[in-house]
């Protein structure tokens, strides 16, 4: 009888998708550190020359903990969204692991574990790059990795979410254009949320990306608040909701 409970043969998945980033990080590794780099000298140095202090902070101490936020979002929903799609459509990988006692669950727990993995080393890689920007001077910023690691299984749950209702490699698009890139413009990243409207500081409570950054911001000023804990119990919320979702569906849509 097959078992059809999640267990520990996920770390397998796990395993394997890291076998196939450790032969092809020289390529992957500088393309994901180019961006946010670009990013923060553009926006941080470029435009940060035209703004003032912000709370006590320059421009680009004030970006920083956003950027590394952002980028750990983008890293673990590319990870469920194309790769979990192609490895699943087009390399039929999933149907090849699915064959042996390593079932559904497992393996869609061992793509989200991984996507929180490429999150995490997304985290640490932008944590070296502010070092050298002169942006770290406290271990306080070790908090950001575990914090990054559980941002990164929220947002691989809910790409895989999306993965498991999509239809075609292109659906992505909308999924990118109208969930993430917003979320990378209006969610603190690159100005204070109590500057906006009321109705936007409302909708922004409750996207996803905030609290990652707000957290972020207080963890690199040493200043954690009581509010920060209520912020990570909504994305430890979302984060549980959107994966038992995606056992769920990703499960319907593998058994035809």
């Amino acid at each position: 009888m097959t078992n059809h409970l999640l267990s520990f043969r996920f770390i397998r998945v796990w395993q394997r998708n890291r076998d196939v980033f450790l032969r092809l990080w020289k390529t992957e590794f500088a393309s994901a550190l180019a961006e946010p780099i670009v990013v923060l000298l553009a926006m941080g140095l470029g435009l940060g020359g035209l703004v003032g202090l912000i709370s006590g902070q320059n421009y680009l101490q004030f970006i920083a903990p956003g950027i590394l936020a952002s980028y750990v979002m983008f890293s673990a929903t590319f990870e469920c969204t194309y790769g979990t799609f192609i490895r699943m459509e087009h390399q039929r990988t999933f149907d090849a692991i699915i064959a042996t006692p390593v079932n559904i669950e497992d393996v869609i727990t061992g793509e989200i574990s991984w996507a929180a993995t490429r999150s995490l080393i997304t985290a640490a890689s932008i944590l070296i790059i502010l070092f050298f920007f002169g942006l770290i001077d406290s271990l306080w910023v070790l908090w950001l990795l575990p914090l990054s690691f559980l941002s990164g299984f929220m947002f691989g749950s809910m790409a895989m979410f999306f993965t498991s209702l999509a239809p075609s490699i292109n659906s992505f698009n909308y999924y990118f254009t109208l969930f993430i890139t917003p979320m990378f413009f209006f969610s603190g990243v690159f100005f204070p949320l109590d500057s906006t409207p009321a109705f936007v500081q409302v909708a922004a409570n409750f996207i996803p990306l905030t609290p990652s950054v707000l957290i972020s911001r207080s963890v690199m000023q040493e200043n954690l608040q009581a509010s920060n804990f209520i912020q990570l119990a909504y994305m430890v919320f979302i984060a549980v909701a959107f994966f038992s979702a995606s056992l769920v569906t990703m499960k319907k849509r593998l058994i035809k």
